[in-house]
């Protein structure tokens, strides 16, 4: 988002003005910074031989889904829908990891007969999985190494009360279960969590997976989950992810000659790729003042952006309406009947009713995670696209809300 001669654009492409033309509120997304994050993480790994599989429930939009499949992409997917959306969006079945994490073993068959890599994190499933397909099926098991990471302990999964993975201190299980049902294990998987900043955090977590991978024979890949820190605020730190790429490629290598032979190593990055690409435009309905606060009222709330209420996540706050405004604090809620806060005391240009008030990071579990609580109906999104914007969801009409309702005699 960059601000020229006072209006804030993308692509050149006039924020306040897309919210005339589509309404508020609206989710944008800039298709040059998904395919600079995606340039970045694979010139950072170009030493080895490297797969991303962008984790699709972080933006599922299938404009979205194609723009990284025209780029290089593949998909890690966590339900069969999210399967379905890959196929439609033109992946081929072999580009698509599917995770999931508490299912039952009739969605995994659906899965399998959809032609795409399992990926399991439970014994129970495991053995089920051995007792249907025993050989004749490739998977991949997903350990918990155990190790606490992240920014947030609800985005926190590899440590030891995690329901994801099957424990390291588990691994004389699997392998009892991989040998009585000859199951073929091609690769191993772990995902410690997001927001982490450590280059060290991989390198503990890839000692841990390259020990147990030497019980396992015939593995072609590793997959190292993801979990890379992008910026909210000015001046934060994030992962570096040359370092990274550096030191992991590095260590990676070791492993590969030790092993025997040359395998791939899998990212799934999701929140890396699209959350610094959105961008989340509302209205102003009110500016309310009270004794203590000033009250910048929005047209939308958690149904359409959780992350702060769910992770207390923080999202840069602007707005675009009054760039050179003196600048006053403000606390920025929504219109939902509960205490939806977006941001508390922020210092933002000052603000009057119906200016345009933008949430950046909202490219990650932002539309993705949005609701019709309220029987609210939810916002359009955009892709600006080699400078046009382009329309890739359109606005709900209150036909949406009551399309599968059956109304009964009452």
């Amino acid at each position: 988002m960059d601000l020229v001669n006072d209006r804030y654009t993308i692509q050149g492409v006039d924020l306040v003005e897309l919210t005339e033309t589509y309404g508020s509120p609206l989710y944008v997304y800039d298709a040059e910074k998904i395919e600079a994050q995606f340039k970045q993480l694979t010139s950072a790994f170009s030493g080895v031989k490297m797969r991303v599989k962008y984790a699709t429930k972080a933006l599922t939009n299938i404009s979205i889904l194609k723009l990284l499949r025209s780029i290089g992409s593949e998909l890690d997917c966590v339900s069969i829908q999210e399967v379905q959306m890959g196929l439609k969006a033109g992946f081929e079945p072999e580009q698509i990891l599917y995770t999931p994490n508490c299912v039952s073993i009739s969605e995994i068959k659906e899965a399998v007969e959809l032609g795409v890599m399992i990926n399991l994190d439970n014994i129970s499933i495991l053995e089920q999985f051995g007792n249907e397909f025993h050989n004749t099926v490739p998977v991949c098991i997903r350990l918990n190494p155990h190790i606490m990471a992240g920014g947030n302990k609800k985005i926190s999964t590899g440590h030891a009360d995690s329901k994801f993975g099957i424990s390291i201190y588990q691994l004389q299980h699997i392998i009892r279960v991989v040998n009585t049902y000859g199951l073929n294990v091609t690769g191993l998987h772990m995902h410690t969590g997001s927001d982490i900043l450590d280059a060290e955090v991989f390198l503990r977590a890839a000692a841990i997976l390259f020990d147990a991978a030497k019980s396992f024979k015939d593995l072609e890949f590793i997959d190292f989950g993801s979990g890379f820190k992008v910026g909210y605020k000015e001046a934060d730190i994030v992962t570096d992810i040359e370092e990274l790429g550096e030191k992991l490629s590095e260590a990676f290598k070791e492993f590969c000659k030790e092993y025997g032979r040359e395998l791939e190593m899998w990212f799934e990055p999701g929140k890396f790729l699209v959350s610094e690409s959105g961008v989340f435009l509302t209205k102003t309905n009110v500016v309310k003042t009270t004794p203590a606060t000033a009250f910048v009222g929005v047209d939308s709330g958690m149904n359409h952006l959780v992350r702060p209420m769910m992770y207390d996540s923080y999202h840069e706050i602007i707005n675009l309406s009054n760039p050179n405004g003196t600048k006053r604090i403000y606390t920025v809620v929504g219109y939902i009947c509960e205490t939806d806060t977006f941001g508390l005391d922020r210092k933002m240009n000052e603000v009057k009713e119906g200016d345009v008030i933008a949430f950046k990071n909202a490219g990650a579990y932002a539309f993705s995670m949005a609701s019709n609580y309220n029987s609210r109906l939810k916002p359009p999104e955009v892709l600006i696209h080699k400078g046009e914007a382009k329309l890739i969801r359109q606005r709900e009409v209150f036909e949406d809300l009551t399309r599968n309702q059956i109304e009964v005699d009452i």
